[in-house]
């Protein structure tokens, strides 16, 4: 009876034993995971703090250069009816042919100027900046008849004469303003590579005001006119770009700017290709934009639907500017981490900022559905307009929607230097698949400008994202990671000094 007891008292005793040892273990499962989820909390938070530094000050960056085009229009808008079709047809269609390609080749600097940068290799900025802007300016010398030959050109895609004149005036006006572009957007990714943002910003505040100030003088203290209103667009163009220069060569940066340099003509050619593929990546998707709109002037009723596919594209493009601002800072990221060699930080950088912007396009789509028969009231009070846009609401939605989406990939690529790939799937999304496709729904299908845009949206968009999400997905970043090690060793040699400060 005894022995009986005390292996009962011992089984109990083993048994608490085992209780005990497992809620200890349960207790340490549990702070371990605790533990994981505050570490990658923590990491979120920091790599949120280094994107939005990029990003936050580029939102505003961007908003500003938009509204001094939205000003430049509204002056002229006072002017009359034909000045200003003339500064709208010469800013969008004559100007904005050269903008996509300047924009896109200057790109090329924020996978060069990224890496470097994130690589310590600091003296390499301002050689690549110097690069581009020889072939950015080159670039601007050949699209000069573009600009000489706006008013025949104009009258063979079937503008009136008398808008057609007045837009070739006004496009004389703005080769300033072409070159401007060249000057200042080097300028701007070389400062955002070494994340001196709040820089531009200031800069941006201060011409916008100054672009308001100076055309109310040259329109109506002056009485310039038109070419008042495309000279006060140069000025300001050129100002902010001088203000940026001055900024980075008195001082303020003085490992990446140590002045002009012959180095500066070194290896073109290579440098060439690589911004001529940037530049061909963002014209096939900037240009097949504008296609629509000459679309749809080729439907029934086709003012109605021009101006319901204008005041929807309007809001996207507004929008849109949020997650351009996405697009450069996630390419910023991806290139100071692969040029460091950090592969591993280089995909959470990529998660971070699609999570970022993803949320914050879902936000703008529901309120975008929940008011899709009210944001029209914004633009005009005809009841047909109002209520074709609210019809094309959930396709605006849509488009908000991969709008969040599609920039990050194109910032990684950007990032990486795979901008030759993706301009090979651009011609092919939009213009093989999107094109067509916005063509059979738009006539076959009789969807009129819904079924065109519906087309481009599903068939160039949504095609052109989901193959991104595919190459990236796949991508081998470790061997991403050594390209951009061996790129900053082929087109720079090493700067003693730099390697004494990283010695150091």
């Amino acid at each position: 009876m005894n022995g009986f007891k005390e292996r009962c008292a011992t089984h109990e005793i083993q048994t608490k034993g085992s209780i005990h040892m497992e809620e200890s273990s349960s207790k340490n499962t549990n702070y371990s995971e605790d533990e994981e989820n505050e570490e990658l909390l923590s990491r979120v938070w920091i790599e949120s703090k280094k994107l939005w530094r990029i990003v936050g000050p580029n939102i505003i960056n961007r908003l500003a250069g938009y509204s001094m085009t939205v000003i430049t229009q509204a002056f002229a808008g006072h002017l009359g009816n034909v000045e200003l079709a003339s500064i709208s047809i010469a800013t969008n269609i004559i100007v904005g042919f050269g903008f996509a390609l300047l924009l896109g080749m200057a790109s090329a600097l924020e996978t060069l100027c990224g890496q470097a940068f994130g690589a310590k290799r600091y003296h390499m900025l301002g050689t690549y900046m110097q690069r581009s802007w020889i072939v950015l300016f080159c670039c601007c010398i050949l699209l000069l008849p573009v600009y000489i030959f706006a008013s025949p050109i104009l009258k063979l895609m079937g503008q009136s004469d008398d808008v057609a004149e007045q837009s070739g005036v006004v496009a004389l006006w703005l080769i300033p303003l072409q070159f401007s572009y060249a000057f200042q957007f080097p300028l701007q990714r070389f400062l955002q590579s070494q994340l001196k943002n709040l820089v531009t910003l200031w800069f941006s505040l201060a011409v916008l005001v100054l672009h308001a100030v100076t055309s109310w003088v040259l329109v109506y203290e002056l009485d310039f006119g038109v070419a008042g209103v495309a000279m006060a667009l140069d000025i300001s163009w050129w100002v902010w770009g001088l203000g940026l220069f001055w900024y980075v060569s008195s001082g303020r940066c003085p490992q990446s700017w140590a002045g002009f340099s012959m180095q500066a003509f070194s290896g073109l050619w290579e440098f060439v290709k690589f911004s001529a593929a940037s530049g061909v990546m963002r014209c096939l998707e900037f240009w097949s934009y504008r296609i629509l709109i000459i679309m749809t002037g080729s439907l029934e009723k086709a003012t109605l639907a021009v101006d319901a596919l204008t005041i929807c594209m309007t809001i996207s493009g507004w929008e849109l500017m949020i997650h351009w601002a996405f697009l450069v800072g996630t390419g910023v990221r991806v290139a100071n981490e692969l040029g460091a060699g950090n592969w591993k930080a280089t995909k959470f950088a990529a998660k971070v900022s699609m999570a970022e912007s993803v949320f914050i396009g879902l936000c703008i789509c529901v309120i975008t559905i929940i008011l899709h028969d009210k944001f029209a009231y914004i633009f005009t009070s005809s009841t047909d307009l109002i209520q074709e846009v609210g019809q094309m609401s959930y396709l605006l939605a849509m488009a908000i929607l991969l709008n969040s989406i599609q920039p990050v990939f194109t910032g990684i690529v950007v990032g990486t230097g795979l901008q030759a790939w993706v301009a090979y799937i651009n011609l092919f999304c939009y213009y093989i698949i999107g094109l067509p496709l916005a063509l059979v729904m738009g006539w076959i299908s009789h969807l009129g400008v819904s079924g065109i845009w519906g087309g481009m949206i599903f068939g160039g968009t949504a095609v052109q994202t989901v193959i991104l999400a595919i190459v990236l997905i796949r991508h081998d970043w470790e061997k991403e990671a050594q390209k951009a090690s061996q790129r900053a060793k082929k087109w720079l040699t090493p700067n003693p000094d730099n390697q004494i400060e990283e010695h150091k």
